[in-house]
């Protein structure tokens, strides 16, 4: 299931069209703060899916019906760009297990690309919930590594991806090679993917506004 959030306007729309917008990129703690906005509010539609349970809780004044949650999902990242957005989401799911794999791109003369995972720390994910934070979605080739490397530590009975923004390529992709029922909670879709595979208009790479460019 696809849940594309720029088909209605919410201040979501605002913070979207924030990390876009190459003047307001120039202030990296903006940037870095609207992402972790954007996956605060995703994560706040995405709990809406999960399972709860009724409990007590004590007041001052006695005793009120409550909600709690069924069990706690497991947030994991991309480093480093999904740093941000994970730090929204801990403050939604604030006792969740968190994971965090490292994946990077190789890139070959004809402009193709290997992706390797160079490190993983996860908790055991054995019929758990996995909520994939990573801002941006490209073709989905580095989700899903990152997907099947944490199978490594067992495999969930729910995957959630959570991402700013994915091109169209990126989502016809990842619905092929993830469970069926997974679902996607996104920000925007873009429709345009360069030979060098950055989507358009997207918003550059978001590592490097967040964190400062790389050698």
């Amino acid at each position: 299931m696809i849940h594309n959030f720029s088909d209605k306007s919410s201040v979501l729309s605002v913070f979207i069209a924030e990390i876009r917008d190459e003047r307001i990129q120039k202030d990296a703690l903006r940037f870095r703060t609207n992402l972790e906005r954007i996956a605060l509010i995703l994560g706040y539609e995405l709990s809406k899916k999960l399972k709860y349970e009724s409990c007590e809780v004590i007041t001052p004044l006695g005793t009120a019906n409550c909600q709690s949650l069924s069990h706690q999902p497991v947030i994991a990242s991309i480093l480093r760009a999904g740093v941000p957005m994970h730090n929204g989401l801990q403050k939604i799911f604030d006792r969740s297990e968190n994971a965090f794999v490292s994946a990077y791109r190789k890139p070959h003369k004809n402009g193709d690309f290997d992706v390797f995972v160079e490190y993983m720390s996860a908790p055991n994910l054995e019929s758990k919930t996995l909520i994939i934070a990573d801002p941006m979605l490209a073709t989905g080739a580095s989700l899903n590594k990152v997907y099947k490397a944490l199978l490594k530590n067992g495999v969930p009975t729910k995957i959630h991806v959570v991402a700013a923004i994915a091109s169209q390529e990126a989502i016809d992709f990842l619905k092929r090679k993830l469970p069926k029922t997974t679902e996607f909670w996104l920000g925007a879709i873009d429709e345009e993917l360069t030979a060098q595979s950055y989507i358009v208009p997207g918003l550059g790479d978001a590592g490097d506004l967040a964190y400062g460019p790389k050698s």
